[in-house]
């Protein structure tokens, strides 16, 4: 059994420790807003944050995430939405949206370290593959959310 903190909740689970986070996610937590896209840590839309940090589960043994904070899409608010989610509708993100839940843990990640990004900040911590190119559209909304006060926001993160 390894334990895990997942969303803020001590998880237990019975996997073998090389197998990659991802699928300990979806497969046995049932937490399928994480998206399997490349499987070899290109795309980004399996993003989850380890730690804080943007982290590419597919190729992340579980067994590294033991001891560790894992927040997923699911555990980003605990009532309603967070303001990155509401930031990707208010500004139309979202095509297909496969990858767009790796795109918005990345955006909260950037966000808790650079609350007001330039664009080359953006540049080098979005990094995640987009099909349908939302790539202005992610910047406009991660300035949008650097000119908004912070305050009290809901959830883990």
């Amino acid at each position: 059994m390894l334990q895990l903190t997942v969303n803020g909740r001590a998880v237990a689970i019975d996997v073998e420790p090389e197998m990659p986070l991802l699928w300990a996610l979806r497969d046995h937590l049932k937490l399928s807003g994480t998206k399997y896209g490349c499987g070899i840590s290109v795309c980004g839309s399996c993003t989850v944050l380890i730690d804080g940090e943007p982290v590419r589960s597919c190729v992340l043994p579980v067994s590294d995430a033991v001891g560790r904070n894992v927040v997923t899409i699911e555990g980003l608010a605990r009532d309603g939405m967070h303001r990155v989610q509401k930031a990707w509708i208010e500004h139309q993100v979202p095509q297909c949206g496969y990858c767009q839940t790796g795109m918005m843990m990345a955006a909260v990640a950037l966000l808790a370290k650079h609350p007001q990004p330039t664009d080359v900040q953006i540049d080098a911590a979005m990094t995640n593959l987009c099909r349908c190119g939302t790539y202005a559209r992610v910047r406009t909304a991660i300035h949008a959310l650097a000119k908004q006060p912070v305050g009290k926001t809901a959830g883990h993160v």
